[in-house]
């Protein structure tokens, strides 16, 4: 097992250590760095990422990548492992999804080393994080006002890739595209890394049963990989889809949910109703197909065309 070396500071086999990534100066002079914590395994393996606050607001996976470091031994990991709980600092501090420049982070990768705030960002985490890894798994929650059931997207087709979801074992495995600019796209086309993306939960909330899954979920891929011996059993299979669906609100008002995450719908089924105040002018909100409500909207306020309810789609 060889040392790893990052931003300069150099990890041992069997070693652990907690580093800070200079990332830039904010206006008033304070340094702000990228926390990274690094562990290096006695034993020979395949490196590894774990990313969480891509988006700034989005905290479930900052305190599923806190649980895993807790029960990493580097004497007994194979491998190395590398995480970065927080990868939007700025968002971060202003509980925003975004930069200060309102860009998407996770829209602007490769990124570039002379680019936005958010491009030099998205380089600084290519280079000194991806590029050494051959796998990672960013973790996520549904975007604002909006929650999803605990889910892993990845490329399916993939089949080292699939395994891995396999073995992460969340309620529903997605057989997703990328989007161009986002970490995944970057690190799967740029890098040829397999990553999984978990999506669980809201915005500025923890919840426990996504951390949970979540945190399962990592150790699993973990053993699966052979990085770690041991790891949760899988109670439930997970559910597959290749293909989901938004419905999306055909008319202003408040709406009024009928269904929770994880039920089961039918084609024609009612999810809701849209309608005013007073509840008159109702539009009913319906299944356009046989599925699971995999995420959904947390605020009843919508405008007309909203996605209100994310849905897998049945063949």
């Amino acid at each position: 097992m060889t040392a790893l070396s990052i931003a300069g500071v150099e990890v041992s086999p069997g070693q652990s250590r907690r580093l800070e990534i200079p990332v830039a100066r904010l206006p008033t002079g304070t340094n702000l760095s990228l926390p990274v914590e690094v562990v290096c395994g006695a034993h020979e393996g395949p490196r590894m990422w774990l990313s969480a606050a891509v988006h700034g607001d989005e905290l479930n996976g900052v305190e599923i990548i806190r649980r895993v470091m807790e029960k990493i031994e580097p004497a007994k990991l194979r491998g190395t492992l590398i995480a970065a709980p927080i990868v939007n600092v700025y968002g971060f501090i202003d509980q925003s999804r975004y930069l200060p420049d309102r860009r998407d982070l996770n829209r602007c990768f490769p990124g570039s080393a002379t680019g936005s705030l958010a491009s030099r960002l998205a380089y600084l985490f290519m280079t000194e994080i991806v590029a050494r890894c051959q796998y990672g798994i960013d973790l996520h929650t549904g975007a604002n006002h909006r929650t999803n059931l605990p889910q892993v997207r990845a490329d399916l087709s993939d089949e080292e890739t699939r395994k891995c979801a396999e073995a992460f074992a969340a309620p529903v495995t997605i057989d997703a595209r990328t989007r161009d600019g986002s970490l995944r796209w970057a690190a799967t086309k740029k890098k040829r890394s397999k990553v999984l993306l978990y999506e669980a939960g809201e915005p500025l909330r923890f919840n426990e049963d996504a951390i949970a899954t979540g945190v399962k979920g990592v150790l699993r891929v973990l053993l699966q990989l052979k990085m770690r011996t041991r790891g949760p059993k899988r109670t439930t299979e997970t559910i597959r889809f290749d293909a989901t669906t938004w419905v999306r609100a055909k008319r202003s008002g408040i709406l009024r949910l009928e269904v929770k995450l994880g039920q089961r719908v039918a084609k024609g089924d009612r999810l809701g109703r849209i309608a005013d105040a007073f509840g008159g002018e109702s539009v009913r909100v319906v299944a356009p197909g046989s599925g699971l409500v995999i995420g959904h909207t947390s605020n009843p306020l919508v405008h007309q065309g909203d996605a209100v309810l994310h849905i897998g789609m049945e063949k």
